[in-house]
């Protein structure tokens, strides 16, 4: 299931293909108690990788075990690129049902709805995870572009902590400085 949660998040970078020059990090109030980390790009230092960053945060249980994973990416965007933020987001969640379907689960995403991450419009879709007919997982994707970035914040975990902490994601969406 942790092996799960991890492929879920390597998703965010489907939106590195829209990159552009070096990007700030985006200023993010993350929950205390968590284990921060801000990410180095997983391909080897070039100039796509470049463009990109990110930054996770994870929470554990008793035993140290993942339960909770929220992470933002932040793209360049190039000078006339236009992202067109609903293919994304369908290529993403088209992604996500794809690898779960291939670890013997199964998954369903509501439909792409309007949202809000931070002061920007975005899209949102959420996705329930089962397996054998039980909600194991259910992770959100929000995508946001301004003129030369693009976002995805993305949080995903075990049904029960996913629950749970609804309180906490909200209030790190409503923290973002993007």
């Amino acid at each position: 299931m942790i092996r799960a949660i991890r492929s879920l998040l390597l998703l965010s970078s489907l939106f590195a293909a829209a990159a552009g020059a070096q990007p700030q990090l985006a200023e993010v109030a993350w929950p205390s108690g968590w284990q921060v980390q801000a990410l180095e790009p997983e391909a080897a230092p070039d100039e796509a990788s470049a463009k990109v960053s990110r930054q996770r945060a994870v929470k554990n249980d008793e035993n140290g075990d993942t339960i909770l994973v929220m992470e933002l990416t932040m793209t360049q965007v190039e000078v006339g690129h236009v992202v067109n933020l609903q293919g994304v987001l369908l290529e993403m969640r088209k992604s996500i049902q794809k690898d779960f379907f291939q670890g013997g689960y199964q998954s369903v995403c509501n439909k792409i709805h309007p949202a809000t991450l931070s002061r920007l419009a975005a899209l949102e879709t959420t996705c329930t995870i089962t397996q054998n007919g039980r909600h194991v997982l259910s992770q959100t994707l929000v995508a946001a572009v301004e003129a030369d970035k693009a976002y995805v914040f993305s949080y995903a975990g075990q049904a029960d902590a996913y629950a749970a902490s609804q309180k906490e994601i909200q209030a790190v969406r409503e923290s973002l400085k993007l």
